[in-house]
């Protein structure tokens, strides 16, 4: 996507939340203050974004980039991530735009109505930044989060925002071109008959539930292996349905039967997205792996990255690669002691700890540690591709944790 143009910045003289006029723009704003407490390096960034120090801004899915000016003379590369949508949350959102006249005509207008933010929402879908999505990154040594050049970054574009609301419908994945021709393709679709409405049924863990309360004396599971069976006859032809497909989700099935009969109930509160997941962990197979990604709408290497969560630490490892939180504070101050005294036996020189919310970075090594609800600590190594990915199984030790990763880095 085309850079913005420095005119189209308005770099506002002073106060925190005047760089943006639209309640849109604050929202960005808020999530970007929001998402930190270290209000030194917030006021250093709006410092550098009202001298101009930052460059044209480019906006991709799921990112803003630019250079920002610091006090050396070669300027940073900065940026900052925002998640794109999946397919099905855009279908969601799209219908939500198309579902009240209003909502169009907002657009139109360049405006973004607070009632399709809200619409949105309630459907399960986040088009204004929350604090914990925004991600920032720098090129520079400094180990703030976000240090001052992505503050400023995250400043200056809250004006294009302000002017350009689509600028969020691109950082979420599709731009204002495309948004208007699916949205025209709504308007002119053919209406179809509706299809009569699913029976009701209940969820798998209340119908657990009931069952569990009166569950009689049953015998002795056999293992897993006992449960997988050749189907009687073969699929119909034309359906697009295999039968080595068929056999593997019955052994699948039999398997989590015998796992909630033993009173593991993990399974049933797994989203769908989640069970994608679980499923391409245990390794069924390149054309099998390729076809949960197409149906879940995520990205292959997103979904790669949560299928190692997966197999690190479960369903709470997808929790921890996907959501920051703010943990209880004695906590990470009592981790990042330990890791301190720890680093200063394994390092030469002194390897500082960035702290952000729940994950505490080892910028220098390339290692990061992210303390997720169960209170263990998660160990991450960022590969090649720039990206964090989980690399060891959880530890409620962060010094246990910090070791395994740093053995698989050969240090």
């Amino acid at each position: 996507m085309s850079p913005s143009l420095p005119g189209q910045r308005r770099m506002p003289a002073r106060g925190k939340r005047s760089f943006a006029a639209t309640w849109w723009g604050q929202a960005w704003v808020a999530a970007l203050e929001d998402s930190t407490l270290d209000a030194g390096r917030l006021s250093r960034g709006r410092t550098y974004a009202r001298k101009g120090l930052v460059g044209p801004t480019f906006v991709s899915p799921g990112q803003v980039k630019a250079t920002v000016q610091g006090s050396r003379p070669r300027p940073y590369r900065s940026s900052v991530h925002l998640p794109v949508l999946t397919d099905t949350q855009w279908d969601v959102l799209l219908d939500t735009i198309a579902a009240r006249a209003g909502h169009l005509a907002a657009l139109l207008d360049d405006e973004m109505p607070a009632e399709l933010v809200d619409d949105a929402r309630q459907a399960g879908v986040p088009l204004l930044p929350q604090p914990t999505e925004l991600d920032p990154d720098c090129s520079c040594p400094d180990w703030g989060y976000p240090c001052k050049h992505a503050a400023a970054l995250c400043y200056a574009i809250a004006a294009t925002i302000d002017a350009d609301p689509f600028v969020l419908f691109a950082l979420r994945g599709r731009g204002r071109e495309e948004v208007f021709a699916q949205l025209r393709g709504r308007r002119t679709a053919p209406r179809q008959t509706a299809a009569p409405p699913a029976p009701t049924g209940i969820p798998a863990a209340a119908a657990y539930s009931r069952w569990a309360e009166h569950a009689p004396v049953l015998p002795e599971l056999p293992e897993p292996a006992a449960h997988t069976a050749a189907l009687p006859v073969a699929p119909p032809p034309g359906t697009g349905v295999a039968t080595p497909d068929l056999e593997h989700l019955m052994a699948d099935v039999a398997t989590r039967a015998a796992r909630i009969l033993g009173g593991d109930t993990t399974s049933l509160h797994l989203s769908q997205h989640q069970d994608a997941v679980r499923i391409a962990a245990s390794s069924p197979g390149p054309e099998w792996f390729h076809h949960l990604i197409q149906n879940s709408g995520t990205k292959p290497t997103a979904f790669a990255r949560l299928t190692r969560a997966w197999r690190h630490g479960g369903p709470t490892g997808i929790t921890v690669a996907e959501q920051a939180h703010t943990p209880d504070p004695t906590m990470m101050t009592a981790a990042r002691t330990a890791l301190a005294e720890a680093l200063a036996d394994m390092t030469a020189a002194p390897a500082p700890l960035r702290a952000w919310r729940n994950r505490l970075t080892l910028t220098s090594h390339g290692i990061q540690l992210r303390l997720g609800p169960d209170t263990r600590w998660y160990p991450y190594r960022r590969e090649d591709d720039g990206e964090w990915w989980p690399a060891a199984p959880a530890d409620t030790d962060p010094v246990a944790a910090l070791t395994s990763v740093w053995q698989q880095n050969g240090e």
